[in-house]
């Protein structure tokens, strides 16, 4: 199918400027037709799922498939070469389960912002905007298109928490944008290094004129093209710079002497730039993840967030956290993770015991979800610093498995608060037998979030543990003592979890007269069983039949492995 992934960022967009031509009276209409976008991506990305070839041979673009790719912005630099940059779009075993996740719960996100009713018309088009760069994130394989959409993700999160928030919603939208323009600023000072030091061989061929276009540019034509480069027999002002991703991730690409070299000496403070430039691109994700003590903002936006925001922010938004170290930082600078995997297997330690103890200490049900995502993003961390194949797959596996739980939890808190208009713990008692139905999809939510077999999150936790326990044999980067402490996280999330499940859903039935007047509170509607149980049935299908996407991820990633640990020598 020709431009699919261009479909699935200009179809929420597209329906962004309907949706600005329709009257602000026609609130249902505007409703009807962001969900028929959202379906629209969701149908896409699921046919993208289900037609991706795992084991395709990579004849272009190294293992990319539905590749876009076209030239966009193209500058004569003169002397100092051209300045190239493409709309360059492809979806991979890396990106794969990202899109997925993101089309499933755009349109979860609509079911749940129906009730809705200040500012219909801009909350929605504020939304479709955030869903579109969301998506554009996760298939950008250019980084300065990456960085466009990165960037967009910030205007309309800070809109949707400032208006539709909850009382101290300023507060929690400025600390939310400054942290985060924060971190976009330290990925902008690495990529444009990146910029400088990288070149397109293909485009440089056609350049110097050994091909007539970029697609006749051959490997040996390339491998030319980049021989030269090493020489220094290619002439400055035939160099193509470029910020394609891809192209990043190839030594020979780097021109030599330039600030992020491979075997640059170039030093700031007495230390190598390029290490510093992982770091500099590790914590402007690491915020966005975010792992502690880059967390603070977490807890205050989602408390503040209306439930879909907070539905989105939890399942989408801190995923381009940890897909921008697996796309970005990990593979453009393998000898950075490597040298750092102890201190950032440890950064997910703490997250993990950290988070679950700030949770376990909360009377907010919302404010427990929020620290135990901090504490699940510390698998995350682990997973992928132990540069183990188990460890990398659970890894990914855990960021597509909390999205859809997280999902479920923060619609969960959302149906307590839309009845009482409270979220604290002690103010309810006994609800299991007032919401049995509800009752039975928050155990499952639990239960699948502390990582229960037969739910995705073991499936997850238990890759992730399995690396870290291998780490040490197999790649030499994390201890086993790393590992043994994150199990104990594991205790935590059953403790904070369980505690929560029985304060509020066992024992006399009771809710606190300053909340609501009569105990009992009707069980779920027919739009709430609509969000819930898709999440909590897609939860059990990945848990039991985990290959239906581990045969999908695993190559891609396996082969992100094995780059790393040979390249981070």
């Amino acid at each position: 199918m020709d431009y699919i992934l261009s479909s699935l960022i200009f179809i929420p967009l597209l329906t962004v400027l309907l949706i600005l031509l329709l009257p602000k009276q026609m609130e249902g209409a505007i409703k009807s037709v962001s969900l028929v976008a959202t379906i629209l991506q969701m149908v896409l990305s699921c046919w993208l799922f289900f037609n991706f070839n795992p084991t395709a041979s990579a004849t272009t673009d190294q293992g990319y498939q539905f590749v876009e790719k076209l030239n966009w912005i193209s500058l004569n630099l003169q002397s100092l070469g051209h300045l190239q940059i493409q709309y360059f779009l492809g979806v991979d075993g890396i990106s794969l389960s990202m899109v997925l996740l993101t089309g499933l719960m755009g349109v979860i996100g609509v079911v749940s912002s129906w009730t809705i009713k200040k500012n219909v018309k801009a909350y929605f088009a504020l939304y479709l905007l955030l869903v579109a760069s969301v998506m554009g994130c996760f298939l950008a394989l250019d980084l300065f298109l990456f960085y466009l959409f990165f960037e967009f993700m910030l205007l309309p999160m800070y809109f949707l928490i400032g208006i539709w928030g909850g009382p101290r919603r300023e507060y929690a939208a400025i600390k939310f944008f400054i942290y985060t323009l924060i971190g976009s600023l330290l990925i902008l000072i690495v990529m444009i290094g990146l910029y400088t030091s990288v070149i397109d061989p293909a485009a440089t061929a056609v350049n110097a004129g050994l091909a007539t276009n970029a697609s006749g540019a051959t490997p040996a034509i390339v491998n030319q093209v980049q021989s030269a480069l090493v020489s220094g027999t290619l002439a400055s002002d035939k160099l193509v710079h470029t910020f394609s991703i891809p192209d990043m991730y190839q030594a020979k690409n780097f021109i030599p002497g330039s600030i992020l070299h491979a075997f640059s000496n170039i030093q700031l403070w007495g230390y190598p730039v390029r290490l510093l430039a992982f770091l500099l691109l590790f914590i402007g994700f690491a915020i966005k993840l975010p792992v502690v003590p880059v967390h603070t903002w977490l807890p205050d936006a989602h408390v503040e967030a209306p439930t879909p925001i907070s539905v989105l922010l939890a399942s989408l938004l801190l995923k381009v956290g940890g897909y921008g170290l697996f796309r970005i930082v990990f593979p453009v600078f393998p000898e950075g993770a490597a040298y750092y995997a102890h201190l950032i297997g440890g950064i997910g330690v703490l997250s993990i015991i950290y988070g679950a103890m700030c949770a376990l200490a909360m009377s907010d049900l919302k404010k427990l979800i929020a620290y135990s995502s901090v504490s699940h993003m510390g698998f995350v961390l682990i997973g992928l610093a132990s540069l183990t194949v188990e460890g990398a797959n659970g890894s990914m596996y855990q960021m597509f498995s909390h999205g859809l739980i997280s999902g479920m939890l923060f619609i969960i808190t959302g149906v307590i608060y839309d009845r009482s208009g409270s979220r604290m713990i002690q103010h309810f008692r006994g609800l299991a037998f007032t919401m049995p139905a509800f009752t039975v999809l928050v155990v499952i939510a639990f239960f699948a979030s502390l990582g229960l077999p037969g739910f995705s999150g073991f499936i997850a936790e238990l890759l992730v543990l399995l690396g870290t326990f291998a780490s040490a044999t197999v790649s030499g980067m994390l201890p086993r003592w790393m590992a043994i402490v994150a199990t104990s996280g594991l205790l935590l999330g059953a403790a904070y979890y369980l505690w929560a499940l029985q304060r509020m859903f066992f024992g006399k039935i009771w809710v606190h007269p300053e909340v609501q007047e009569t105990p009992n509170m009707p069980d779920l509607t027919r739009r709430e069983y609509l969000m819930l149980v898709p999440l909590a049935v897609l939860t059990l299908v990945f848990g039991l039949f985990p290959s239906l996407l581990l045969d999908k991820i695993s190559p891609a990633i396996n082969q992100l492995v094995q780059f790393i640990l040979v390249a981070g020598k």
